[in-house]
């Protein structure tokens, strides 16, 4: 794995639960790439957050060397602690009850699995320009969304 891609990611809901943007940016070297989407339907800002990673890595053509920046401490955490668990326990948690979203982290683990990912923490809404660039494309991937109705994206 030759090349480094850093992925700055965020998800938006508004209301939450409610219609739901994702955005992510991409950048390698001095080449960017944005992308964003939505639903119209209502979610939540923990499926959004989840989403943006998901189709970040997924947009990659080879594997990679990646670094995802979230503002989500529960992606980041699910992601690195409790989804090898979960998976062992058939997708439930410690409590014997269904794992929130397992969809999405089944969706996130595949992705990340073609690559080799290390997950940071950013603060979110604390002046992080590429933070904010991606708090920008899901606000985005949300409107679009609620003016077209549908998913987006």
């Amino acid at each position: 794995m030759t090349a480094t891609v850093d992925i700055y990611t965020d998800g938006a809901c508004s209301p939450n639960p409610g219609p739901g943007g994702w955005g992510a940016l991409l950048r390698y070297g001095s080449r960017e790439k944005e992308l964003c989407g939505g639903t119209a339907e209502e979610t939540t800002n923990n499926r959004m957050e989840l989403t943006a990673p998901t189709e970040a890595l997924n947009h990659l053509t080879r594997p990679c060397a990646v670094r995802i920046h979230t503002d989500s401490t529960y992606v980041r955490d699910g992601i690195t602690k409790w989804v090898v668990k979960w998976r062992a326990n058939g997708w439930v948690t410690s409590d014997k009850k269904p794992v929130k979203n397992a969809d999405l982290w089944r969706a996130l683990s595949e992705a990340v699995a073609r690559h080799e990912v290390e997950w940071l923490w950013v603060k979110g809404h604390n002046g992080h320009v590429e933070n904010e660039r991606a708090d920008r494309l899901a606000a985005k991937g949300l409107a679009e969304a609620v003016a077209a109705g549908v998913g987006v994206g």
